[in-house]
């Protein structure tokens, strides 16, 4: 719900190129995005873009050990592979688990290592810095 509240602030309006990273694959915000987008139209909102647009272009998602294969494929269709990066919640999970669960994920080689390339460099590179 800090999420949606700092989306419906204007924050990123003010600051478009603020870049978020929320962990558990989203805590059910890209589960929910359609119900948001018809709950809070930009009518509603003076926002200058609906908020799945945000969750979309200005948030990161970890799986956080939520190793959980259809609520990652659901994050996946909704905000696509460059919006998420791999992590774990060692020491309260298991790497090796966490890295199994990565493995097997039923999409392509090209996208479990957009995955991987996001955790590195993705969210944070210096061009992508708030003006």
């Amino acid at each position: 719900m800090h999420v949606i509240r700092l989306i419906l602030s204007g924050a990123f309006d003010h600051y478009p190129g603020l870049q978020l990273v929320i962990g558990h694959l989203g805590e059910t915000l890209p589960f929910m995005l359609p119900r948001l987008e018809r709950a809070l139209p930009t009518e509603l909102t003076r926002l200058d873009r609906p908020v799945g647009a945000y969750l979309r272009e200005n948030v990161h998602y970890t799986f956080s050990g939520l190793n959980w294969t259809p609520a990652f494929l659901d994050l996946l269709l909704q905000v696509g592979a460059d919006r998420i990066m791999f992590s774990t919640d060692y020491p309260y999970a298991s790497m090796t688990e966490a890295r199994t669960f990565l493995d097997r994920l039923p999409v392509s080689p090209l996208r479990r290592n957009e995955s991987l390339t996001a955790t590195r460099s993705g969210c944070c590179d210096s061009d992508r810095a708030p003006a």
